[in-house]
């Protein structure tokens, strides 16, 4: 038995935080959902409690919320691609561009459609995944501009997503130039710099984000509560919003080191340097039923300080426990928190449940509605 369990009381504080630290500096939020693969019982859960704001980068997941969520803002997080452009413009409110014929795509669409497409051009900026260069800023913008159906709400950026360039004060002010120049020059008002990532967030809480700044989209911080700069936790934030529960099917006192001549040929990578293990050194090992199938092994942390992840094959995990068994037995269960590469795989595995807990409906019996999160849509009515 694999099981995710996602604790409803965790995410709202990580919520609520949040947007505690956003609306103080007069930023609005977009939850990113991604890291659910669409899970309908979580979606559910997040806009009964109060999240107006979703964005994802699959059609499918945003579809998912649909299905569940009413009276939301949703945003398209992926560049699009050309076949989807229909979709697209069916199912976001939002998305986030930096190639003309694509915008021009949503242009004919939303015409056809007799509706508005909301965009927001994205800014090269360092990390080198998308974006358009600042020396064609102008240019790019004067076309989107002048498009009947597109309503260009703002400029963004996207940092630490590929290349890893951490965000800074330099580069985010970069953007808060480039609005200016544009409202300048075209005589329009762009109500957004979309530059806000979990990424961002040490910054912020230092108050180092240009007050220009003022749309983030947050999705790790929430899940998981990660600062992705310094590594841990955020202060204020908890960690302990997703669980992995295993199965241990085997504890046996074996030795720690490979016996024999060992090849390269394992078809998954090794997890833990064996070079302090001795020769003949032996101890206990628990094998669990997680696999590389499953998720990204080397993202799990068992919460048991004491265990000690040794590698995985397709199908199964073997811990270190210690010298001891430490009462550890067939059938028990044991605890990790995953990494967020982690987080994605285990919610796209069919082999794994999710169970969300409490159950929405009992958690709302439980909670005062002036305790709930309030997450409106990012963007302001027109």
């Amino acid at each position: 038995m694999n099981r995710v369990t996602i604790d409803l009381h965790a995410l709202q504080h990580n919520i609520r935080t949040i947007d505690q630290w956003l609306t103080q500096r007069d930023a609005s939020w977009t939850l990113v959902t991604k890291v659910l693969c669409g899970h309908a019982d979580t979606l559910d859960a997040l806009q009964r409690i109060g999240v107006r704001s979703m964005a994802d980068s699959r059609l499918a997941n945003l579809k998912a919320i649909t299905r569940v969520a009413e009276n939301f803002e949703a945003w398209y997080l992926r560049l699009p691609h050309l076949p989807a452009v229909p979709a697209i413009i069916e199912l976001s409110d939002v998305s986030l561009n930096s190639e003309m014929r694509a915008i021009e795509a949503l242009d004919a669409e939303a015409r056809r459609r007799r509706c508005m497409h909301r965009i927001v051009v994205m800014v090269e900026l360092g990390d080198l995944r998308e974006g358009v260069l600042p020396g064609s800023l102008l240019d790019f913008y004067e076309r989107a501009f002048r498009l009947e159906n597109i309503e260009v709400i703002g400029i963004g950026a996207n940092l630490g997503c590929l290349s890893g360039a951490i965000p800074n004060v330099d580069l985010l002010s970069q953007l808060v130039l480039y609005r200016e120049l544009l409202e300048l020059k075209f005589g329009h008002t762009l109500h957004f710099i979309s530059a806000g990532s979990s990424a961002v967030l040490p910054l912020m809480l230092e108050d180092r984000v240009p007050a220009g700044v003022n749309h983030y989209r947050i999705g790790e911080a929430v899940f998981l509560g990660t600062d992705l700069i310094q590594g841990g936790t955020l202060p204020g934030l908890r960690d302990d919003a997703i669980t992995l529960e295993v199965e241990v099917v085997e504890v046996r006192e074996k030795s720690l080191v490979p016996i024999g001549e060992v090849g390269s040929f394992t078809p998954f990578e090794t997890i833990n340097d064996d070079q302090d293990l001795q020769p003949g050194q032996r101890g206990y090992r628990a094998v669990v039923t997680i696999g590389q199938l499953d998720t990204e092994i080397q993202g799990l942390t068992p919460l048991d300080k004491r265990y000690q992840l040794a590698g995985a094959s397709s199908d199964l995990a073997v811990l270190n426990i210690g010298e001891e068994a430490e009462g550890l037995s067939v059938g028990d269960s044991v605890y990790f928190r995953p990494s967020y590469g982690s987080l994605v795989r285990l919610m796209l595995s069919p082999y794994v449940d999710k169970v969300v807990v409490p159950a929405i409906d009992d958690y709302l019996k439980g909670e005062d509605i002036e305790d709930l999160v309030d997450v409106p849509p990012a963007v302001p009515e027109p």
